[in-house]
């Protein structure tokens, strides 16, 4: 199979000069690139099955295994485009497309972590944002935590989900057209402009993503967030710009042509997925959920189960969702009541407890006048003495979250 592939592309770019393709297009690189990626598949697999049958904290888990999906999708796609570099272009774009995905999930899994967005902003709401130069804020003006700096990263990851189809659609419909050539930098082709557009979208979503991890560190420190962001920042924003590194040597002529950069960025990324497999391995271990799931003998769930669960994790109906109350107008009520619905158990045992006059219930309320203002309160158990105060989270207009 890789003596046709090799010879049915060579006769469609007699462009290409045979030496250069002498390691790329041969079946030794495809045996490596294969070895790699299965042995990351198999690996990957095992984890996504694991956390599946011991599937007891679906709140946490759902975003989990969508996360290690990174592997099987990036490590297929790139060695088939690197089989069928004639096809590559539509491989890279389902591979590009899942990238996003998972940059919103990885934002879902922390905000998970922490108890949901109102816990997020019952912690940092109106504390000063440190200067930092690593996190981009050395120049802001003197700011603190709210509601909008929380939506503004999650719109920043959500529009990345949104961008990246479309450009993936378009860069299919020009490569059909003859108008994209890859690698091409000449305004006269699309090439340049898509990349444009992904940089500007990538660079954004990367953006919000360390914004975020900078304002929830301390509440993430106990689930080691450390390892986790790395992951997903070098799998999918290093691989990127791996690819623009040998876009560029191709501009300069180290590299014969653009179908050469692209056969160079997959063979790498298929040996890059097996280091991505092992991190992954340590950063989301499906142990810390095996024995909530056992049965009173020490068993699984059935696998009906796990073809059930498997199922919600394809569903992408939480991300459109998502998209529709972070850009819509009435996002600080979607925010609030989201998180108190999956504390109402809580709740009901505080308002029995207030009831006895022993501590104030937590309450959430909202009111609609000239404009719309919603508040929430919520219980902080102070450090240092024995009574429980409460603590105003937000309380707003509507036109001051706009």
């Amino acid at each position: 199979m890789e003596d046709s592939v090799y010879q049915e592309y060579n006769e469609t770019n007699t462009s290409i000069p045979i030496m250069c393709c002498r390691f790329i297009y041969t079946p030794i690189a495809y045996s490596v690139s294969g070895v790699f990626v299965w042995c990351a598949l198999v690996l990957t697999c095992f984890q996504i099955f694991q956390h599946l049958r011991y599937y007891s904290v679906p709140e946490k888990q759902l975003w989990i295994v969508r996360i290690l999906f990174i592997v099987p999708v990036y490590g297929l796609c790139s060695w088939l485009g690197l089989l069928f570099p004639y096809a590559s272009v539509y491989f890279d774009a389902i591979r590009s497309c899942y990238e996003a995905f998972v940059i919103y999930n990885f934002v879902r899994l922390c905000i998970a972590y922490v108890g949901g967005e109102s816990a997020i902003l019952a912690e940092i709401n109106g504390k000063s944002i440190p200067r930092s130069c690593w996190a981009g804020t050395c120049c802001f003006p003197r700011m603190t935590y709210s509601i909008r700096f929380l939506r503004f990263c999650m719109q920043s990851t959500l529009q990345f989900c949104f961008v990246k189809p479309v450009v993936a659609i378009v860069i299919i419909v020009l490569e059909a057209l003859g108008l994209y050539n890859e690698g091409n930098w000449d305004p006269q082709y699309g090439y340049i402009y898509c990349t444009l557009i992904y940089n500007v979208s990538v660079s954004l979503a990367l953006y919000g993503l360390v914004l975020f991890y900078t304002a929830t560190q301390p509440l993430l420190s106990k689930y080691h967030p450390v390892l986790k962001f790395l992951c997903i920042k070098s799998v999918i924003f290093l691989s990127f710009w791996q690819g623009v590194l040998l876009a560029v040597l191709h501009w300069v002529g180290l590299i014969a042509t653009a179908e050469e950069a692209a056969a160079y960025q997959n063979f790498l990324i298929t040996l890059e997925m097996l280091a991505a497999a092992i991190l992954l391995w340590f950063a989301f271990p499906y142990r810390l959920y095996q024995d909530l799931r056992k049965d009173g003998q020490g068993r699984g769930i059935p696998m009906q189960n796990i073809s059930s669960h498997f199922r919600d994790t394809l569903n992408p109906h939480d991300v459109v969702n998502d998209a529709i109350h972070n850009f819509s107008r009435v996002y600080q009520q979607y925010a609030i009541q989201g998180d108190l619905s999956e504390q109402d158990k809580d709740n009901s045992s505080d308002e029995k407890r207030s009831q006895d006059g022993n501590v104030p219930s937590s309450s959430s309320t909202c009111s609609n006048k000239s404009g719309m203002s919603f508040s929430l309160s919520r219980k902080k158990k102070s450090e240092d003495q024995n009574y429980e105060r409460v603590i105003l989270l937000v309380e707003s207009d509507e036109d001051e979250i706009l």
